[in-house]
């Protein structure tokens, strides 16, 4: 059987216990060459527009052989499904670091055990947007792990040393709270089994600074009566400029009959923001009830109104000839009488 090949790309993007708080994924890892002061977990960088800066990054390999690697910038997002810092691939287009950082070398071979430390220059162009712009140094090991069986999956593994920019100008921390839905699962009898509820909503940084936004959710039922009020913990602990996250939240124990709005309210700091939905529980045999009845009642009520109009058409009386009005007849016209002569007039 013809065997296919998925090319997934692993990126540890996480700092473990080595070296300047390494990047590190047990083969190799990646970090900031260490300052003067201290070692950098990642790299921390302020330029103006038109400003050039200069640094070193180090690939480390902790293996017993050479490794060699695809040394390269990119830019840096939320992962849509659960707000994980991630970063383009090197086919992606780059837009912010991406573009701007420029390694010495593209391809860097690091000896068994041993480290190479690369220059790279990051020059910020003239007309860059001010605020954060978060990305990485990453080095890819091109090799494909192409695995075993009918459906091999090809790997291929980096990891990436994060980079936080901030472009000096006019900062706006904003988070907007979007698409808030509310879907209930109901038993089928009221008062048998439990009652769930699903949130969904959408977290949106809309300012150009990165974020660590804190959600609280709050519900309310009919007459205003408090039905949860907790904090969330399935979110992003940074939410970069411009990225929006799609989360969910679950509702245990949500009521079976009610009718009331949830609201989802996102702070961070010097900003906070807040969105509503809202929810009619009814349970299914409840509502069946509730069909069934107006079904039977509207079905009565149409026979009701077919039986009054058949009963007035029997109580008609029979046909009634129209109305013609008669003519008024013209009056006859009086006859002379003749003069009676008196007889004392007679000779």
């Amino acid at each position: 059987m013809r065997k296919l090949y998925v090319l997934l790309l692993g990126l540890l993007l996480a700092w473990q216990a080595a070296p300047a708080h390494a990047a590190d994924n047990g083969s190799w890892s990646v970090y900031p060459v260490s300052s003067a002061v201290a070692a950098r977990p990642y790299f921390y960088l302020s330029a103006d527009p038109g400003q050039t800066i200069d640094d070193k990054v180090v690939v480390a390999n902790k293996t017993g052989k050479p490794l060699t690697f695809r040394l390269y910038a990119a830019d840096a997002y939320n992962t849509a499904r659960d707000g994980g810092f991630a970063v383009r691939t090197v086919e992606e287009k780059q837009l912010g670091v991406g573009a701007w950082a420029k390694p010495a070398k593209t391809r860097v071979t690091v000896p068994a055990h041993g480290t190479v430390t690369v220059p790279f220059t990051l020059k910020v162009p003239e007309g860059a947007e001010p605020g954060d712009h978060p990305g990485a140094l990453v080095a890819l090991d091109e090799r494909i792990d192409k695995g075993d069986g009918s459906l091999a999956l090809g790997v291929q593994r980096a990891v990436a040393a994060r980079v936080y920019l901030r472009v000096g100008g006019p900062t706006l921390p904003a988070i907007a709270v979007e698409n808030v839905h509310v879907t209930h699962s109901q038993p089928l009898v009221p008062g048998v089994g439990d009652s769930t509820a699903r949130i969904s909503y959408t977290l949106h940084n809309t300012g150009n600074v990165t974020l660590n936004p804190k959600v609280e959710l709050r519900a309310q039922g009919l007459f205003g009566r408090t039905l949860l009020t907790r904090d969330l913990s399935k979110i992003p602990s940074q939410l970069l400029p411009g990225q929006r996250v799609h989360l969910t939240e679950p509702w245990r124990g949500a009521p079976q009959l009610d009718w009331g709005d949830v609201t989802l309210t996102a702070s961070a700091k010097s900003t906070r923001e807040s969105a509503s939905a809202s929810f009619f529980a009814l349970p299914w045999l409840v509502a069946a009830i509730l069909l069934a009845v107006c079904v039977v009642g509207g079905t009565l009520w149409i026979r009701s109104v077919r039986a009054r109009k058949a009963t007035g058409l029997t109580a008609r009386p029979g046909r009634v000839l129209p109305f013609v009005r008669a003519r008024p007849s013209r009056p006859a016209s009086p006859t002379p009488s003749r003069p009676r002569s008196s007889p004392s007039a007679r000779p």
